[in-house]
């Protein structure tokens, strides 16, 4: 799956209840892995769907003073200027789109797979999703921005998801990653999407994390995304 690194252990998955005609690729946040959203996800889970949470490789994190941890690409700096580790979000992407590949090959086509992720996972999905040409079932980006958001809309030119359906969720409290990082993505993507595929969420209070009401957002995202069959 993460072509550079053979030790990344197998994605932490939830079946489906019954056969699966579906599936959700969510990619979690910086430092963390996929087995607590694969449990979140077990709280709200939908019967016919798949749940796939793979873990992001070791890598040092130059926001982190080069510390090594689960990162699905290096991060520099949280400013909106700061500078992007390009080819590492090209390949984490690639690693991402392989994964739907491979889902693909098992019977779930690309446009019954909602793409999703926290943070930067989030980030990752979204990025992921512009400049794929496997058409998704939608995309779920929780508290994150649009990594080489100034390579759009060149990068999306070739893209299947034009017309895609994204869910965007963002803690108004969100001290790492702040709302206004949400606002300026969602408004970047109404340029690249149908507007009104969009939808974009906040919640007061909530800090950089998830909360209970925006899970059941999601629940109902997925199932109108991904119906039964």
């Amino acid at each position: 799956m993460c072509g550079n690194s053979m030790s990344v252990p197998l994605p932490a998955i939830i079946p489906a209840a019954r056969k699966a005609t579906a599936a959700v690729i969510f990619l979690h946040g910086l430092g963390d892995t996929g087995h607590g959203w694969a449990e979140a996800f077990a709280g709200i889970r939908t019967p016919h769907v798949k749940y796939i949470c793979p873990h992001a490789p070791i890598k040092p994190v130059t926001l982190n003073m080069g510390m090594s941890m689960p990162s699905w690409f290096d991060i520099i700096g949280l400013q909106t200027d700061a500078e992007e580790d390009e080819a590492g979000i090209k390949q984490a992407s690639e690693n991402i789109k392989a994964l739907i590949d491979q889902e693909v090959k098992n019977g779930i086509p690309s446009h019954r797979i909602v793409l999703g992720g926290f943070s930067q996972g989030g980030a990752l999905s979204l990025y992921t999703a512009l400049t794929t040409q496997q058409k998704l079932g939608g995309v779920v980006a929780l508290s994150c921005w649009l990594p080489l958001r100034n390579s759009f809309p060149q990068a999306s030119r070739n893209s299947a998801n034009n017309e895609m359906h994204v869910l965007q969720c963002h803690g108004e409290a969100d001290p790492l990653v702040p709302v206004m990082f949400g606002c300026l993505t969602v408004e970047k993507l109404k340029t690249l999407c149908n507007p009104s595929n969009i939808i974009f969420k906040t919640y007061p209070r909530m800090p950089h994390s998830a909360c209970p009401e925006e899970m059941m957002d999601i629940k109902q995202f997925i199932e109108k995304q991904l119906p039964p069959i």
